[in-house]
């Protein structure tokens, strides 16, 4: 069943979304020139979606650091955000951008893409429950490294593989293969 929406609340919600991004473009700039205040808008209103976007591309242990360390990486890079797109996308960016240079600092750069299939298999399975139901985060943390980048940046976040590419400093065609090999996964782990 779908229902025809009002012109009136799609232009009010237009309207909603501009002033939005106004504010936050306003916070921003704020932020940049040194309120503190206006930075704690920014934090209060993304810090949800950065800590979801460090949990799936890392793990639960690794996710509040990284949170943090990105809005600290934001804080010190505010004088870069030009406005030329929303102050959402720019931090997302951003967000992705240390979450990997991190993983990358750490050594677990280079493992990525060489971990096999046993890597599923060393992480305790969850026990089966009477109804079946799989734990998505949980799934997405058993996948090997590389495999996970991939499947968190394309099927959840929407990127392309060139841009995965890009990020990672792999080709398409191992993004594409890497892509598979997380799909594999995860439907042998809801298939137990």
């Amino acid at each position: 069943m779908h229902t025809r929406r009002d012109p009136k609340e799609t232009v009010l919600s237009n309207e909603r979304d501009i002033s939005q991004a106004d504010a936050e473009a306003a916070d921003a700039a704020l932020a940049a020139s040194g309120d503190a205040t206006a930075f704690e808008r920014l934090y209060r209103a993304h810090v949800s979606r950065i800590f979801s976007l460090a949990r799936r591309m890392t793990s639960a242990d690794d996710a509040d650091e990284l949170t943090q360390d990105v809005f600290v990486r934001a804080w010190e890079k505010l004088s870069t955000f030009r406005g030329e797109a929303a102050f959402g996308t720019w931090l997302y960016r951003l967000a992705v951008n240390e979450i990997l240079g991190k993983r990358a600092a750490m050594g677990r750069n280079r493992q990525r893409l060489q971990g096999g299939d046993e890597m599923l298999h060393r992480k305790p399975a969850r026990s089966a429950t009477p109804d079946l139901t799989v734990d998505f985060e949980s799934a997405i943390e058993r996948l090997p490294e590389g495999a996970r980048q991939v499947f968190v940046l394309h099927d959840v976040e929407g990127y392309k593989h060139k841009e995965i590419g890009e990020m990672l400093g792999v080709t398409a065609g191992t993004s594409k293969a890497q892509l598979h090999r997380a799909r594999m996964a995860l439907r042998q782990y809801v298939e137990r």
